[in-house]
C-alpha cells in the first residue's frame, strides 16, 4: 500500500490502472529486502514490496527502513604472508593494509613502505 493513501484512493488508483493495462499487487508477509552490492549490503527491514506489471514487464517498488551495512573484505593467509614479507612489517599491520586497500597487494606495500 502507498503510504498516505486511505483505502477507497487505493481502490480508486487500482481502477484506473487496470484500465490503462496496469497491475499492481502486494507481496504478503515480506520481512526484510537485502540488496547485495559489492563493498555493502543495503537491508531494507521491515520492508512493504509491491509489484506493478505494465506490459509485460514487472517492477518491484520496495519501502521500508534502509540500513547500509559494509562488507567485510577476506583477505587470503597467502597474501597476507607475502606483503608482511616483502614490506617487513608483522602480519596484523600487513591485514590491515590489505583491507585499507581492498585486497591491492601492490598498494598495500608500498603503503607499508611510506610509513
Amino acid at each position: 500500500m502507498i503510504p498516505g493513501m486511505n483505502p477507497k484512493q487505493m481502490k480508486n488508483m487500482q481502477r484506473q490502472m487496470k484500465k490503462m493495462g496496469m497491475d499492481m499487487k502486494e507481496i504478503e508477509d515480506v520481512q526484510e529486502v537485502i540488496i547485495r552490492c559489492e563493498d555493502k549490503d543495503i537491508i531494507i527491514s521491515p520492508a512493504e514490496v509491491s509489484i506493478m506489471t505494465v506490459m509485460g514487464q514487472e517492477t518491484y517498488q520496495v519501502t521500508g527502513t534502509a540500513v547500509e551495512v559494509e562488507k567485510e573484505i577476506a583477505i587470503p593467509e597467502e597474501d597476507i604472508e607475502m606483503v608482511a614479507n616483502t614490506a617487513g612489517v608483522s602480519a596484523e599491520d600487513a591485514e590491515a593494509a590489505l583491507k585499507e586497500t581492498g585486497g591491492d597487494l601492490a598498494e598495500a606495500i608500498l603503503k607499508l613502505n611510506q610509513e
